[in-house]
Formats: structure tokens, C-alpha cells, sequence
């Protein structure tokens, strides 16, 4: 995957030389000034940024995860109610959609390789204080901290992928969700005997993740060096009212169109004005072939072609607020399991370990399936079928809980960690569903904002309905009508179509 990148480099460089080829993930249109920072950058950045991008996946998941195996611990200490124990399981919703929304404006100005540095260095702050708070309101403030480099690192880790490996977005893609996987299971898995080993105080079983945040933000700090890995005014991707915006969006454009590069989908035998040739066949002017050369991409269709000087209004995307509400509906979801599915064991008589360990189980299911699942949805014209097959699993693993919730705890543990696949979906359906950079870091960072917002009810709600019936029963019966909408917005959000194509979307 790295060495693909850098091949990619290496071929966008010298044609950009020549003055044949845009930035990655661009077409390549006469007239615009030089290759991206990507295109220029040394080998060894894009290889520190790949390690960079795994450690911070790592990094991204334990300030939430670690909470939920210690959280009886932690209500009893700092004296939370349940309702207030559900508001602390809302939080990173919150500061996902309020933090995540000033990612774009940051990454224009600084470029994402410092604001993705200055989010871990945050988020390493906010677990090292955590567990110094004396009460429940600087214990939410200190999660809220980690929670806003989160928040901006989360929406900007698609936008790096885009740029540093357009040919692979959808196996990176499955990189990254496999290492959210991996951090997460393992906060939820070796907290409680890390706390154990640490003197049994939930303060050094929670703080202990700083340790990571300090190594997660060292790749990045090594990129910095890059000057121009660091650089953001020629990235059109990043830069809302770029000069080549427009020319990204014409008849000329799509070298690459998000996930269904050239790996991941089949390439065309034909050309259609305003696209690129497959090999072996001409170019056509106005293709990023170039003067009658062939360059491989995906199907040539309706994603290729859009009016010169459009611009995207983001807001008026109907295929865009679908998958907000996708994106809103499964982190819900996935909050709700990671603050409460140990709590729903342990009250059904499971012990605090063996439920962080189904914790574990649950959330590392992602570990192989989000290398497995990007890729298959990449492949899809219609992701509406994946999504149904995992909202199926959690209705299993929702009705196990409801009947029997010790007696097969493993399986819907199982069951469960499929359903939460609905993520790297989410992820892969962010690069599919534009055509250009520019398109997906405006997606990205709306589907996520306005994801997250919708996304914060959910987990609040849990603890609340918990609280007044007495029981699992009425709040498991939100988590499924939650679970259906999320099934219903994938399919939608899953329709072979980009945003630039919605006809409400272009001045």
C-alpha cells in the first residue's frame, strides 16, 4: 500500500514536470501550477505518514473506549446519576460535530499535517489530565479536551488518505478503520487488568493512555520536517475557493474518483469525453490522458462529468444529508455499545473483566473486517446490500441482549462487532460519493458535524430511559428503532451517485 503510494508519487511528479498532471486524486488540466505537496513529497514522508495514519487510529478510540469497563467505578467516585453517566457518553458526539466542523477552515490555513499533529498533542493532554479531576465537571472537561483532537483528526484522516494514497483509498481506508478497531478493543480488553496491575484505581487504569497519545503524535511531528507535506495553498482539497476547484469539477476531470481507483474497481476499455482511458485505448481531449496518452481509472459514467465552474453546496445534497444521517445513526450506535454493552453484562450478572473482554471482542471484530469491508464496499456499485447484512447482525445481537443477555453474551459480543462495521462503510462512502478532493473534505467534514450532532441524544438517552424504567429492556427497544433508521439511511446514502451530480448542490 505504502510502496503504491510512493509509485504514485514518483508518476505524478515527473508528469507534473511536464505539465500533464494535477495533484493526486485530481485530473491533470493544463494550466494548473505544479504537482500537490503530496505529489512532491520524499518517500520517506509517505512512509512516516503511513505509520503516522495507523498510530493515529490507535490513538483516536481508548479515551472512549477505556471509560466503559470503569465507568461503575467512575459513577460511584465522582457521584454521577445515570443521566449524567449518559451525558458523559454523549460528549464525544458533541465535541465530534462542534470541533470536527473547524477541521476544514484549520487544514486551509496550517495544511493537515500540522493540525493533525496539534489534535494528537491535544488529545494526549486531555488523557493526561483525566484522571487528575476531583469532580464530575473537570472530568468531563478533561475528556471533552481528548475529545476535540479527536474531532479534528477524525474528519481530517480521509482527507490524508486522499492525498497521499489516491490509488488506494479504499485498502488505506481499511488500514486506518483496522487500526480504530485495534485501539478500541484493546482499551476495552487490558483496562481493567492494566488498573488492576496499576493498584486498582480507575485514575492510572485511564491516564496509562496518555502513554499512547505520546507516541501516536511523533510520526507527525516527523512529517512537519517536510516543507512541503506541511504545505496547504496547493492543495485543492483543502482550499474551499481554490482556482482548480472548478477545473476538478469539469469535463476533464477523475484521475481518480475516491475509493474506486484503479485497484479497487475495474478499469474501462473506452473513453468518454470528459474521461479518462483505460489502458490501451487513446485519450480524448480534454481526458486526463493528455495529449492522446491512456491512463487506467474506473467505469467512465455520469460521475464524470459536471458544469464548468461548479461549486458545491454542500448543504443542498440530499445523497449528503443521507449520509450525515448514516454517519449520525451508526455512531450512535456505537457510543451506545462502548459506554453501555458492559454495563448491560454486568448487570445480567457477567463480571467487570469478562465484560471488558466482550467489550474487546465486540469492538475487535473490526480489526479483520475493516480491512475486508472498505474494500468490498469500494467495489459496490450499491452499498445499500452490505449495509442491510450488518444492520441484520445488530438486530440479532439487540434481541440476544433483550432474551438472553449472559446466557450467549459471546455471541452477541460477536454479533454486535459486525453490526459496528457500519463505520469503515461510512468512511469508504465518504471518498465514493464525491468525485473530487475538494468534494470529499467538504462531505467528510459535513457528514461527520452533522453526524455527530445527530449522534448525541442517543447514548443520553440510554441512561436515562435505564434510570426510569429500572431496567434494559425499554432502552434496548430505542437502540433497535435506532438501528433500523441507520439501515434505512445507508441504503440511501449507499446509491450510486456523487454530490456534485445532485442537481441542488451547483451554483
Amino acid at each position: 500500500m505504502t510502496d503504491d503510494g510512493l509509485k504514485r508519487n514518483e508518476l505524478d511528479a515527473k508528469a507534473g514536470a511536464s505539465g500533464t498532471c494535477g495533484a493526486p486524486g485530481t485530473a491533470p488540466v493544463s494550466g494548473v501550477s505544479g504537482p500537490s505537496p503530496a505529489a512532491r513529497a520524499p518517500r520517506w514522508a509517505v512512509r512516516v505518514v503511513a505509520v503516522g495514519l495507523v498510530l493515529a487510529a490507535l490513538n483516536l478510540r481508548p479515551a472512549i473506549a477505556a471509560l466503559g469497563p470503569l465507568l461503575k467505578e467512575v459513577r460511584s467516585d465522582l457521584g454521577m446519576s445515570g443521566t449524567v453517566a449518559g451525558l458523559l457518553t454523549s460528549v464525544p458526539a458533541l465535541c465530534f460535530a462542534v470541533f470536527g466542523s473547524l477541521a476544514p477552515r484549520l487544514a486551509r490555513r496550517r495544511g493537515p499535517v500540522p493540525v493533525v499533529l496539534a489534535g494528537m498533542i491535544t488529545i494526549t493532554a486531555g488523557l493526561a489530565l483525566r484522571p487528575l479531576a476531583g469532580g464530575t465537571a473537570a472530568f468531563v472537561a478533561a475528556s471533552a479536551l481528548a475529545l476535540a483532537g479527536i474531532a479534528v483528526s477524525n474528519v481530517l484522516m480521509p482527507v490524508v488518505v486522499k492525498r497521499w494514497f489516491p490509488t488506494r483509498v479504499g485498502s488505506m481506508t481499511g488500514l486506518y478503520s483496522m487500526g480504530l478497531a485495534l485501539g478500541t478493543s484493546c482499551a476495552a480488553a487490558v483496562t481493567v487488568p492494566m488498573t488492576g496491575a496499576l493498584g486498582g484505581s480507575w485514575r492510572a487504569g485511564l491516564g496509562a493512555w496518555a502513554l499512547l497519545g505520546v507516541l501516536a503524535l511523533l510520526p507527525w511531528a516527523v512529517v512537519l520536517r517536510d516543507p512541503y507535506s506541511r504545505r496547504a495553498e496547493h492543495d485543492p482539497g483543502l482550499a474551499e475557493h481554490d482556482p482548480g476547484l472548478a477545473e476538478e469539477n469539469t469535463g476533464g476531470t477523475a484521475r481518480d474518483t475516491g475509493p474506486e481507483s484503479p485497484a479497487d474497481a475495474a478499469p474501462s476499455t473506452t473513453a468518454a469525453p470528459g474521461t479518462s482511458a483505460a489502458p490501451g485505448t487513446s485519450g480524448t481531449p480534454g481526458t486526463s490522458g493528455g495529449s492522446g496518452t491512456a491512463t487506467t481509472t474506473p467505469r467512465p459514467d455520469r460521475r464524470s462529468s459536471a458544469p464548468d465552474g461548479t461549486r458545491i453546496r454542500i448543504g443542498t445534497s440530499p445523497t449528503a444529508w443521507a449520509l450525515g444521517a448514516f454517519f449520525g445513526l451508526q455512531a450512535s450506535a456505537a457510543y451506545i455499545i462502548m459506554g453501555w454493552l458492559p454495563q448491560i453484562f454486568r448487570d445480567a450478572g457477567v463480571s467487570a473483566s469478562s465484560a471488558g473482554l466482550m467489550l474487546a471482542v465486540t469492538m475487535g471484530m473490526g480489526v479483520p473486517l475493516a480491512f475486508v469491508v472498505p474494500r468490498l464496499a469500494a467495489r459496490m456499485r450499491h452499498q445499500g446490500p452490505l449495509v442491510v447484512a450488518l444492520g441484520v447482525s445488530g438486530l440479532t445481537g439487540y434481541a440476544g441482549l433483550w432474551l438472553a443477555p449472559a446466557a450467549g453474551a459471546w455471541v452477541w459480543a460477536l454479533l454486535l462487532g459486525i453490526a459496528n462495521c457500519a463505520f469503515p462503510v461510512a468512511l469508504t462512502m465518504i471518498g465514493l460519493r464525491s468525485r473530487s478532493s475538494a468534494g470529499v473534505v467538504k462531505l467528510s467534514a459535513f457528514a461527520q458535524s452533522t453526524g455527530y450532532l445527530l449522534s448525541i441524544p442517543g447514548p443520553l438517552l440510554v441512561g436515562a430511559l435505564h434510570d426510569a424504567a429500572g431496567g434494559w429492556d425499554v432502552p434496548l427497544l430505542l437502540m433497535t428503532a435506532l438501528l433500523v433508521a441507520q439501515t434505512v439511511t445507508g441504503v440511501l446514502a449507499g446509491r450510486d451517485r456523487v454530490i456534485e451530480d445532485d442537481r441542488r448542490v451547483r451554483d
